[in-house]
């Protein structure tokens, strides 16, 4: 297990992820919660997966025809992927010099966003 580059975008991204960490999300739901394209999404959520910070599962079949919508894969974070990222992130807010904002401690998101 590796840990990601930490560019801007994967750290949206793993803040999106750890605004509720049990919660599943599909990808276009973490292209809203992070600001960015899918086309930026995608390639990362596969570098945290191949890391094993994430983990995703395709959506049961029936749900997506009876929506009529395409197939949803979903994505969490792992328990060890949560406590990886929280650090990875809070040393580069230190190397930033910039306050720790709560998600970094493991605290829940305010209401109306992330803390």
């Amino acid at each position: 297990m590796g840990t990601p580059r930490m560019t801007l975008q994967t750290q949206l991204v793993l803040r999106a992820l750890l605004e509720d960490p049990a919660k599943q999300r599909y990808g276009l739901e973490l292209c809203a919660l992070a600001g960015l394209e899918s086309g930026t999404i995608y390639p990362i959520l596969a570098r945290l997966e191949q890391v094993g910070w994430v983990d995703s599962v395709w959506e049961d079949p029936a749900v997506h025809e009876t929506a009529g919508r395409p197939r949803r894969r979903f994505y969490r974070i792992t328990q060890d992927g949560a406590e990886r990222a929280r650090d990875a992130l809070a040393r580069v807010y230190r190397s930033r010099k910039q306050p720790l904002p709560g998600w970094a401690l493991g605290r829940p998101a305010t209401e109306g966003g992330m803390s």
